[in-house]
């Protein structure tokens, strides 16, 4: 019952007023006590008088807390500013006291209110110790009961540099929830052992599952600067092991006013533990490609499509033309890009399949760098409606390409997939042909057309993120189609530079392909993001193994058999090389696959397309059957350079 009545009382803060009389009831024991010390701590002194001063030296104390306003503060979050607002309540009170004095002596009102000078003093520094002590005693025995009767976080602060100490000063002034700061943990071997603002530094070594389970540790606090994804994510699995959760500190920079604020400490997120050094990408010429000229990028409400157009937009190009067929998208990319103070971009609802009104785009505003983002981009929903994603990706992408050429755009710069390469699936393949097609269309063309080529992106419409936290905030299980299952990733910032990048550097007939490092597999990454979300696997939420979906990979690539490449002057950053030898022919069969009746049935298009891409072998989708009726002696339009 007391639990519940103290749990209940921690949520208020104590009543300013009882502060303020509590505040005066010290002022009256120090008041007597400065008697006493000036007696010899005899107290035989003159009480009489005692009784008639206190009513006088307790007024101007009440006057001197309400003008400084001491009482107000929090008494259990206590700091320095509080201790400094008591010594200037404080001085004032003894000027009060002091002048009164003189002019009780100056016009002689009365003996018996002539205090001491000696007793002012003494008093005066009674009340700085035992006003600031009550505060510091009141905070302690708080956090004594709450942390013993009340459910509190304890935690573990690794990094004791200059960082970790904000960290700690956060965390203890924290109002809207209880933190235990139990130690520090720190890989200086120097620090070991000593204590910070009375906690124990304890080594990296130290952090054991006995240790966590004995000190009843809740989280770990990585507060550490700059720290590498690599040693966040050795942090992190070693959490994972041990049984604890894990959040991290945001850069100094992001700090709201150079401070830190404890709600700013956030769960680590799975973009944080990318297996890879992040690629920051910063080319001055990207300034100069887009200077006065105006840019053009379809697509622009999508995941990559968006953040190209946040990054363009910060760029002195004349005009942003953002085209998307998604309303509600691009006008809360129009409102996020105003709120930003920018106003150099046109956004327009028009669909890339409609060549009419993509071609009135063209000629009213003049484009010299299109972005192609538009797409078609989920597997199992392409390999329903093949049909659709003939339009969009094959279709959609021709005609955006025809009008580049022919309204002399400067470069053209296509976003493509990883699932172009020896695709298994009709949204890689019809991805493969727009790559083909657009090869092929640089032979004959001014434009310059590029192909940027990436693996999954994090956090994007429809990935693999976004799903599994709708799942865990549902309770789980979370679905996984294979368990050894691995997929490429990058973040969508990283992935809207490589575009980016890639249409500054590239000079025509280019595939930019990334260096993702080590592909991820999604089991683990479900395990990671169940931890990261405060839960356990198994026993919280349980993950599902759902079975491959149709035209869905074990393993993706991101180059293709016949492609080798070359290096640029990013070491991250390659060039994928191939020759499309049987460009007359490539181009006939693609001007008949989008001549065709698209409303016929799905296996005569999925036909037409394997005809084109004779490495397109479908995977446990009902179109396998089609792979025999590919005739060998179709002539592969892709060979390898020499």
């Amino acid at each position: 019952m007391f639990r519940d009545i103290l749990a209940k009382k921690g949520q208020n803060y104590a009543s300013k007023w009882l502060v303020l009389v509590i505040d005066l009831i010290i002022v009256a024991i120090t008041f007597l006590l400065a008697y006493g010390v000036q007696s010899g701590l005899t107290f035989s002194f003159n009480y009489e008088s005692f009784l008639l001063q206190l009513p006088v030296v307790l007024l101007f104390s009440l006057i001197s807390f309400l003008i400084v306003g001491s009482y107000k503060g929090v008494v259990r979050h206590t700091g320095l500013r509080d201790a400094y607002n008591l010594f200037e309540a404080v001085s004032i009170l003894i000027m009060f006291c002091s002048g009164f004095i003189i002019l009780n002596r100056t016009f002689g009102f009365s003996n018996v209110l002539n205090i001491p000078v000696s007793v002012i003093f003494i008093h005066y520094l009674l009340n700085i110790i035992a006003l600031t002590v009550s505060r510091l005693v009141f905070k302690v025995s708080y956090k004594y009961v709450i942390f013993r009767l009340e459910s509190s976080s304890r935690v573990l602060i690794y990094g004791a540099g200059d960082s970790g100490l904000i960290t700690y000063g956060a965390l203890i002034n924290d109002t809207t929830r209880e933190v235990s700061v139990v130690g520090f943990v720190d890989d200086n071997n120097k620090k070991v052992g000593k204590r910070i603002n009375g906690v124990t530094v304890f080594s990296k070594q130290a952090i054991t599952k006995e240790f966590i389970e004995k000190h009843q540790v809740n989280e770990i606090i990585i507060s550490i600067q700059n720290i590498s994804s690599t040693q966040l994510k050795k942090l992190t699995d070693k959490a994972v092991d041990i049984n604890v959760q894990v959040k991290i500190v945001p850069p100094v920079k992001d700090w709201i006013n150079g401070d830190l604020n404890a709600s700013q400490i956030k769960q680590i997120q799975i973009e944080d533990l990318l297996e890879r050094t992040p690629i920051k990408l910063d080319n001055p010429e990207i300034s100069k490609e887009v200077d006065g000229k105006v840019v053009m990028i379809t697509g622009a409400a999508g995941s990559i499509g968006s953040e190209i157009s946040r990054q363009i937009a910060a760029y002195p190009c004349e005009t942003l033309v953002m085209v998307d067929q998604a309303e509600s998208p691009l006008y809360d990319l129009q409102q996020e890009l105003l709120r930003k103070g920018i106003n150099n971009f046109v956004p327009i609802v028009a669909d890339v399949r409609n060549y009419q009104r993509m071609e009135t785009i063209f000629k009213k505003y003049k484009p010299k760098m299109v972005f192609h983002a538009a797409a078609y981009k989920h597997v199992p929903l392409m390999e329903a409606n093949p049909s659709e994603a003939v339009k969009i990706n094959i279709i959609g992408t021709r005609y955006i390409a025809d009008l580049s050429a022919k309204y002399s755009v400067n470069k053209f710069v296509f976003v493509s997939t990883d699932k172009a390469v020896n695709p298994t699936n009709v949204m890689g393949a019809t991805k493969r042909v727009a790559e083909m097609y657009i090869k092929c269309l640089q032979r004959t063309s001014n434009t310059k057309f590029i192909t940027t080529r990436f693996g999954n992106v994090l956090g994007s419409n429809g990935s693999v993120i976004p799903l599994f936290k709708k799942q865990i905030d549902k309770g789980g299980p979370l679905t996984v189609t294979h368990q050894e299952v691995t997929r490429y990733f990058m973040t969508i910032p990283e992935a809207s530079q490589l575009v980016i990048e890639a249409g500054t550097m590239g000079s025509g007939g280019e595939i930019f392909i990334f260096d993702m490092g080590e592909s991820v597999k999604i089991f683990d990454l479900a395990k990671k993001m169940i931890h990261l979300s405060g839960l356990k696997y198994p026993e919280d939420i349980n993950i599902e193994i759902t079975g491959l979906r149709p035209g869905e990979k074990l393993y993706e690539e991101l180059l293709a058999n016949d492609e080798n490449t070359r290096p640029t002057h990013h070491p991250k950053i390659m060039i994928g090389m191939f020759n499309n030898d049987n460009c007359a022919e490539l181009t006939n069969r693609i001007e008949e696959l989008c001549l065709m009746d698209l409303l016929e049935e799905d296996e005569k298009v999925v036909l037409a397309i394997k005809k084109i891409v004779p490495e397109f072998v479908s995977n446990n989708s009902t179109f396998e059957k089609l792979d025999k009726q590919v005739s060998s002696k179709v002539p592969k339009m892709l060979t390898q350079d020499s």
